[in-house]
């Protein structure tokens, strides 16, 4: 009996001591579970993107449940904001969680789903290998959804296969859950900032220095680690690590906003120490400053600012006493702190302070101090203690680097509204180009709101002065602006350096003058000056005093300054360049006025020209006919002439015209021509008179509209108007006024004679269109510059072909195209038509355009320029480039037009080509003759033979035939010559 009851007694003990070590086992796992779990959680608040974030929360459930197994986990996707999305299983192929299935129950309840097992079906069942029903009695399929409190949406699923969890389990599971919804939130809110559009390069460069402690980064797992080591509490101490606490505070911070944040951290941190109030001091890198945000639970509407570290410039300023905990990298009680120092801290934190903990924070992946966390007052009058210091380090290694990522996002928001603000200035600037004191008021305007500054003064470089036409805003009257040397005080400095200078103390710099300070009764406490540059030359000066949010101007007032200048030098020079431009328009328009009085028409002029229209057979019996040339008409007749054509062609009835405008207008033409010898008056007269011809003789010419006709003939007097007496390669190549006007578009003298065209029709009494509507108005503007354009030889080589093949496949009255070049056609063979003429007034007209063209051979070889043949009166053979200007220019467009009109056109080309045999005979008799001078015009003093055989009836047609062989010689240079023509 004894014996069974021994035994029974040793299985007994046994039972227990084998129970009594299996819970042992199980406490100790379940301790070290947690730890792991924290490390976790750790590591999840320090993610930076998406990638990372899933193998976080793989390690963390990895941690969280028990056996785990396969693993899937959707994350909703940052483009539609509405799909999640997984790379888990199928080869790594990016698919999107199924809407059936356990899925879709678990997304229609949003509740965690925990089942045996999944259905064949299930399109989650290829995913999950072993997850097929019924699983053994240990196993589970989980399927959890994660929301985010903000706007409720589903945000993340997780899928598992796993062992049947604990309550404990699923407890550390929920607070995974928490987690991962603020890290989805938070990196969503990055993902959103990164993807807005790109900034201007004045802008990154603003940006990229700018920081501020939102540049904290949060640390890696080596130094989380290492962080560990360091500032863990004491193994034994567990009743002092609120680890429940940190986890649900980690999981609370998920603002957008970092005060809202800082609010939430300090509430953990005044419970936990038991103080009156705590804050945070956060280090800015964009100064020596720190600067506190929140005082217990109140966000301050004014950033409460400490000196820190050395000052920018030599005229130091005092450090404040937190400066020994960022040098030091150690706390700070009360105790250590100066007599003066304590009552600064009261006096800006508004606190009576009794006691105090200063702890720094630091960022162990730099191993940078990035703030100090402050706890003031211990309450029941205790003193502060190593576990209180321990506790807010503690706190921070796990807050950190969430504090971090919302910080940097709002930073990045912050600089985004910067360059909207920089983008907004500069859209305000150029609007006000016409006025320079109001840019100069709206520069300070926008200088002071900028920069936060109390007043702004604005001075411009004029030559060795500073001129200030503006102070604060104020716009000063011509009298009252003032000058000063440009080598006197700060801003003197600054306009012959060229570098910006931020002055922290001002009354402590030698540049400073105070006695403006002791007059008016205003304290510069702080000033910052930047020139205002135009490339490299200095333009302006802007001064700024008093910091109005701040203790000095910043490292990041500096840059936005410098960003700022650069929209200002632009806008200045421009708003400078702009009154230049508006002052040459007002000189040109007095100029006009000017020229246009001395060439107005006396009423008496006028009135003599509208009495009576004459007729045509008043100034020859054959003025309508091709073989007479207008030239025999005398000047003082020519205006009379013009009216004539006018009335002949019925334009002053069609078109309602006034006759006294009509007879102003002429006038005002005739004026415009210089006295060239070829393009002149008479040479546009000769040209109407061609087109007057064109309209009697070709019946066929009705094919154009009405208005096309009167346009035609309007440009045709107008065409030359202002001519120089050089063609537009030597308006181009001497770089003149005309060239800087018209050279980029190419026609430089033919645009120069529409706009005197246009000059002329605007002055009041001369606009014959007048009585036209607004359509027909506008066409025939239109017309007149198409028109007298084409009298540019190389735009009528550019259509020869589509001029021949016009001809070739006939005239289409349908087609615009037609129109325009049967336009064009007949204005270059008007242009042309003194070719036309018989032999006298042919050789006649080929003197005067030699010697226009020697004129200017004689002006380019005086400036150095390469002058062509046909323009060196030494080198010119008149016969052979007029020989090759028939074949290759005249000729083709008479034949175009004998295509067109076979009947009317044919005594245009037989007059052409009898000039040509003229020409020839020439050429051959000076050979012949062996003729040679240093002035080619001689050639037209020289009498020959085959002239005075013409005239008399003898022509030597054999002698022609005899050069028909050297002609082909001729014309290789026939394109050369025309495109210099």
């Amino acid at each position: 009996m004894a014996s069974t009851i021994g035994r029974l007694i040793a299985s007994l003990f046994s039972f227990f001591r084998e129970k009594f070590s299996v819970n042992n086992r199980n406490m100790a796992q379940e301790s070290l579970s947690e730890e792991a779990v924290q490390e976790a959680l750790l590591r999840l608040t320090g993610v930076t993107d998406f990638n990372s974030l899933r193998e976080a929360i793989r390690d963390a459930v990895g941690c969280t449940l028990p056996g785990l197994g396969d693993l899937v986990i959707y994350i909703q996707d940052l483009s539609s904001g509405v799909d999640l999305i997984s790379t888990d299983g199928l080869a790594g192929a990016q698919h999107i969680l199924p809407k059936t299935g356990i899925a879709g129950k678990c997304l229609d309840k949003r509740n965690r789903l925990l089942v045996n097992g999944l259905s064949a079906d299930d399109p989650l069942s290829g995913l999950l290998s072993n997850s097929s029903s019924p699983l053994p009695a240990n196993k589970k399929v989980l399927c959890s959804p994660v929301i985010d409190k903000e706007n409720q949406r589903i945000v993340c699923v997780m899928v598992a296969v796993c062992d049947n969890p604990s309550s404990a389990h699923e407890k550390c599971f929920s607070l995974l859950e928490k987690h991962v919804a603020v890290c989805v939130h938070r990196l969503q809110q990055q993902g959103h900032n990164n993807n807005r559009p790109r900034e201007s390069a004045t802008a990154r460069k603003s940006s990229s220095s700018s920081t501020t402690a939102a540049s904290f980064s949060a640390p890696s797992t080596a130094s989380v680690t290492k962080a560990s080591s360091t500032t863990s509490l004491q193994a034994g101490d567990t009743t002092h690590r609120p680890k429940d606490e940190i986890l649900a505070l980690c999981a609370d911070l998920h603002d957008d906003s970092a005060s809202s944040m800082q609010v939430k951290v300090i509430k953990f941190l005044e419970s936990h120490t038991q103080s009156e109030c705590c804050t945070l001091l956060v280090v800015s890198e964009e100064s020596s400053e720190l600067f506190c945000q929140v005082l217990g639970n109140k966000v301050l509407e004014e950033e409460i600012r400490f000196m820190t570290g050395e000052p920018v410039c030599k005229y130091e300023i005092p450090c404040c006493c937190f400066n020994k905990v960022l040098t030091s990298k150690k706390s700070m009680m009360l105790k250590d702190i100066d007599q003066s120092d304590r009552q600064e801290l009261t006096k800006k934190l508004g606190i009576t302070i009794r006691s105090m903990l200063c702890v720094p924070v630091i960022n162990y992946a730099t191993n940078h101090v990035v703030a100090v966390a402050c706890a003031i007052n211990k309450l029941r009058g205790q003193s502060y203690s190593q576990r209180d210091e321990d506790v807010i380090q503690h706190c921070f290694r796990y807050t950190v680097p969430v504090l971090t990522s919302v910080l940097a996002l709002q930073k990045e928001t912050r600089l985004k509204q910067e360059t909207q603000s920089m983008l907004q200035v500069a859209k305000n600037l150029f609007t006000h180009l016409d006025d320079v004191r109001i840019l100069l008021r709206e520069i300070m305007q926008e200088a002071r709101n900028l920069t936060q500054a109390e007043r702004c003064s604005l001075f411009l470089v004029e030559n060795d002065e500073l001129v200030a036409k503006v102070f604060d805003g104020h716009v000063l009257d011509e009298m009252g602006e003032v000058r000063i040397p440009i080598t006197q005080g700060i801003a003197g400095h600054v306009a012959t350096t060229g570098k910006i200078l931020n002055i922290l103390d001002a009354y402590s710099h030698p540049l400073f003058y105070r006695g403006v300070d002791d007059s008016t009764g205003f304290r510069t406490r702080n000033i910052l000056c930047f020139p205002i540059k135009d490339r490299s030359t200095v333009v302006g000066i802007a001064e700024l005093c008093n910091k109005s949010n701040g203790m000095y101007f910043t490292k990041h007032d500096e840059e936005v300054a410098a960003a700022f200048s650069i929209y200002c030098g632009i806008s200045i020079v421009h708003s400078l360049l702009c009154k230049k431009m508006k002052d040459a328009q007002y000189r040109s328009k007095l100029a006009n006025e000017l020229m246009m009085y001395h060439m107005k028409v006396g009423e008496d002029d006028a009135h003599a020209y509208k009495k009576v229209v004459p007729k045509t057979e008043s100034f020859h019996p054959e003025f309508a006919k091709f073989s007479y040339s207008p030239r025999g008409i005398p000047e003082s007749d020519t205006i009379s002439a013009v009216i004539t054509m006018f009335d002949d062609m019925g334009m002053i009835q069609r078109w309602r015209i006034n006759k006294n405008t009509l007879a102003q207008f002429i006038v005002l033409v005739k004026r415009g021509y210089r006295d060239p010898p070829y393009h002149n008056w008479y040479h546009a007269f000769s040209v109407g008179h061609f087109c007057y011809l064109l309209y009697k003789n070709i019946s066929k010419l009705n094919m154009l509209d009405d208005i096309e006709v009167f346009s035609l003939f309007v440009a045709a007097i107008c065409h030359d108007l202002d001519h120089r007496g050089t063609n537009n390669s030597f308006q181009v190549h001497s770089q003149s006024v005309l060239a800087a006007l018209y050279s980029s578009e190419g026609s430089v003298m033919e645009r120069h004679h529409f706009a005197q065209a246009m000059c002329i029709l605007n002055t009041e009494g001369c606009n014959i269109f007048e009585n036209l509507s607004r359509e027909d108005y506008q066409m025939a503007l239109d017309l007149v510059q198409d028109i007298i354009l084409a009298t540019d030889l190389a735009h009528h080589l550019r259509i020869v072909k589509d001029l021949r093949k016009m001809a070739r496949e006939g005239y289409d009255a349908k087609d615009p195209k037609c129109h325009k070049l049967l336009l064009c056609l007949l204005m270059t063979s008007a242009d042309l038509s003194d070719q036309t003429k018989g032999w006298q007034t042919t050789k006649k007209i080929a003197e005067l355009i030699y010697r226009e063209f020697f004129s200017q051979g004689d002006l380019e070889k005086a400036m150095g320029l390469q002058t062509p043949e046909m323009y060196d009166r030494e080198k010119a053979c008149i016969p052979e480039l007029q020989i090759n200007f028939l074949d290759h220019i005249a000729m083709p467009v008479y034949e175009i037009l004998h295509e067109l009109f076979p009947v009317e056109a044919k005594d245009l080309t037989d007059g052409v080509e009898n000039n040509k045999l003229m020409w020839v005979k020439l050429r051959h008799e000076t050979k012949r003759r062996k003729l040679s001078s240093t002035n080619s015009l001689d050639f037209f003093r020289v009498p020959f033979t085959c002239e005075a055989d013409h005239f008399n009836g003898m022509g030597s047609t054999a002698e022609v035939l005899e050069e028909q062989d050297e002609e082909s010689t001729s014309s290789k240079n026939g394109q050369e010559t025309s495109t210099r023509i």
